[in-house]
């Protein structure tokens, strides 16, 4: 039997000289090297869908290789892939690095420069634990193998715009259509997720900053269950605990959060840090809120750029979605999306405070009654989205599936 090989490899050189010997192994069956982490996957998600079966046996993971680092990338794997064997290509093979790489779910490192010998030798152990991890599998083991949740994050272009509403709504929508809903609170220094949900808590984001594996079941210590079933991992209800929250804390928290439930929604806030950052670039999603006014759009678009800049988001992979929309305004989401370069949700929440002030000022959004527009336009965004199971024989495609240029059509209307 062959073994299938997944070369990441973010370095040129290194890509040839990797693609070169694996070409020489007996028995081998590599693919073409993918460039960054982002592309890896993606298209182990793409096979999982399909089957387990489909998956490669081996990935190999270089050191140079991003956005997300090396070790970052094998704890995801791991977590999401558990039948694929990991090998890290790397320069150091010192005590120090093995023991991180192996606690990040590697099956064996491969020194630089390369040998043909120690490559096959590592390939083939890595293709013999996947080999036996998928026989126990088909055997009928509990263990998560298809794709993960659903990640979208919400971030406003100012303060005030509607995120955090926006966020609560659409992960009671898609609650309500039965999928497993967590909602995240990233907006560390003044996150209102628990005031909105009339929530008292003690356990925050902040008690997992010191726990090096954040496995699903560590994360469930930290998870308040709110009585809507929503999941909530909430701020620290002290603002200056943000800073213990770093990069790493939020990668695995995503990724355990994507093995446990359907759909994550994370409110990202509006003032960015290494935390929420890297939540926007690990996201399926990402909505950035803005009002249809000079002062929010040009902020909208200062953001768009940031992200840019920072290498986590490009404008056309970024929905913008218009809260507090009116027919007078002058400048309409047609306009928006030219400004912002981004693509504008078809679906725009209509100004109408009126009908959120009793639900906002009672901590109790879960009761905004039904008839309500802007719930009525926000559970529409959700099924836009693809967050909202739906019913038998109607359209399953929801409108940012697949083609993310394919959010046209008839804009929602105000009232």
């Amino acid at each position: 039997m062959s073994t299938r090989i997944l070369p990441a490899v973010g370095d040129a050189d290194a890509a040839r000289s990797i693609t070169t010997l694996l070409s020489q192994l007996p028995d081998a069956e590599p693919a073409g090297p993918l460039g960054d982490s982002t592309t890896l996957l993606d298209t182990l998600a793409r096979l999982a869908a399909e089957s387990l079966d489909e998956l490669p046996e081996v990935v190999l993971v270089h050191e140079r290789i991003g956005p997300v680092p090396a070790l970052e990338l094998i704890r995801e794997v791991a977590l999401r892939f558990p039948a694929v064997g990991v090998v890290l290509v790397t320069a150091d093979v010192g005590p120090g690095l093995y023991s991180a790489a192996m606690d990040s779910g590697a099956r064996g490192l491969v020194g630089l420069p390369l040998s043909y010998e120690e490559l096959a030798q590592r390939v083939q152990a890595a293709a013999g634990w996947s080999v036996g991890v998928r026989r126990h599998l088909g055997a009928g083991a509990d263990v998560f193998t298809g794709p993960s949740g659903t990640v979208v994050t919400v971030s406003g272009a100012k303060g005030g715009v509607g995120a955090t509403v926006t966020a609560v709504q659409l992960a009671l929508a898609a609650k309500a259509s039965g999928h497993t809903v967590a909602l995240v609170d990233l907006d560390l220094q003044s996150g209102d997720v628990a005031s909105y949900l009339d929530v008292q808590f003690r356990r925050s984001i902040v008690d997992l900053s010191t726990i090096q594996d954040i496995s699903p079941r560590v994360l469930q210590d930290a998870l308040y269950n709110h009585d809507s079933g929503i999941g909530l991992l909430l701020a620290p209800g002290e603002g200056e605990r943000a800073e213990e929250v770093s990069d790493r804390v939020v990668r695995q928290t995503v990724s355990a959060l994507r093995h446990r439930f359907e759909i994550v929604i994370i409110d990202c806030g509006t003032h960015m840090n290494t935390a929420n950052a890297a939540a926007i670039e690990m996201a399926d999603r990402t909505l950035l809120v803005t009002t249809p006014d000079v002062v929010t759009v040009r902020a909208a678009k200062r953001m768009v750029r940031l992200w840019d800049r920072l290498q986590i988001r490009k404008a056309e992979e970024t929905i913008t979605v218009v809260n507090r929309h009116t027919r007078n305004t002058e400048i309409q989401p047609p306009l928006i999306e030219r400004i912002t370069a981004t693509k504008v949700a078809r679906i725009v929440i209509p100004a109408n405070f009126k009908e959120l002030q009793a639900v906002v000022d009672a901590g109790r959004m879960q009761d905004l009654e039904a008839k309500s527009t802007v719930k009525q336009a926000l559970w529409g965004l959700a099924g836009d989205l693809g967050l909202v199971k739906q019913a038998a024989g109607a359209d399953k495609q929801g409108k940012f599936k697949g083609d993310r240029g394919s959010i046209g059509g008839r804009r929602g209307r105000s009232k």
